[in-house]
């Protein structure tokens, strides 16, 4: 698995495991601990998924296997930071752990930045890196304007922002800010929920590299640096989506890529999303 420098010095895979809407139990612990069999190596879920204690089951019956050591994973939870006061940030990162049975997280991020309810949780998440609780924070949809404000405030510059990223929303603008800022760019939804795979240039490009059509999105994502989450409950997709590091796009099929580009979103827009 490639791996980038986040601004903090730290290392995070390029490619990781999503869990989003996958329900709580045996099976996804499962999954989790094939996954991690399989090689990965980061983790991605959220508080408001549900999942946590799956997630946490799979990673530590993989730990407890020999599988891998806790310091060769990278974990990532999200805060739901409806309202949330300073402590209750500090609260619910705690309950997370509880749930995964971890003793700390490598990224925790601010799920969605909503009507201007994000710079009191930051600042917890602030408070929680500073006392090596957490190894790296972030935040999660926050557009341009977002980060302008957060940044007008915070002491610490995120690590990663998570967005919905994928050839039919490339956000080349937040893309640009964030990169002139230090922070990295994390792609959730980064099929679109599937509904890319119809596209005929996909099919076309499948064709041509050998590789099937999730795998051209991915390696498309991995290509502009940004890092990918793709989830799966089946094992044959789970080996598949990872099988991305042993080819590359031309530059013209990367630009026809981007062409389709059109705003099209799967999920809410931060702007209009206020949980």
């Amino acid at each position: 698995m490639k791996s980038v420098k986040l601004n903090n010095g730290i290392s995070m895979p390029m490619l990781g495991y999503g869990v989003f809407r996958v329900e709580d139990g045996k099976e996804l612990a499962d999954k989790v601990y094939f996954a991690i069999e399989q090689g990965y190596r980061s983790i991605d879920t959220a508080a408001i998924y549900g999942n946590e204690a799956s997630v946490g089951e799979g990673i530590n019956r993989a730990i407890e296997a020999g599988v891998v050591k806790r310091e060769e994973l990278f974990v990532t939870s999200k805060v739901w930071n409806a309202g949330l006061t300073f402590e209750q940030t500090k609260a619910a990162y705690a309950e997370s752990l509880e749930k995964m049975q971890l003793d700390y997280l490598d990224l925790y991020l601010i799920h969605w930045p909503g009507k201007d309810r994000f710079k009191e949780p930051y600042r917890a998440l602030e408070e929680l890196y500073k006392d090596e609780k957490v190894k790296g924070i972030g935040v999660s949809n926050f557009q341009v304007h977002h980060l302008e404000e957060l940044l007008s405030t915070a002491s610490i510059v995120p690590a990663v922002n998570q967005v919905e990223f994928h050839p039919r929303l490339i956000q080349e603008e937040l893309r640009v800010y964030t990169d002139r800022k230090g922070i990295l760019l994390e792609a959730w939804s980064p099929l679109m929920n599937g509904e890319l795979l119809a596209h005929p240039l996909l099919q076309e490009l499948s064709s041509k590299y050998g590789k099937s059509l999730a795998q051209i999105v991915l390696r498309w994502d991995i290509e502009h640096g940004v890092i990918t989450i793709p989830k799966s409950m089946t094992d044959s997709r789970i080996i598949e989506n990872k099988d991305i590091f042993d080819f590359e796009i031309e530059p013209a099929d990367m630009e026809r890529l981007d062409q389709l580009d059109d705003g099209t979103r799967s999920g809410p827009h931060p702007d209009e999303f206020d949980f």
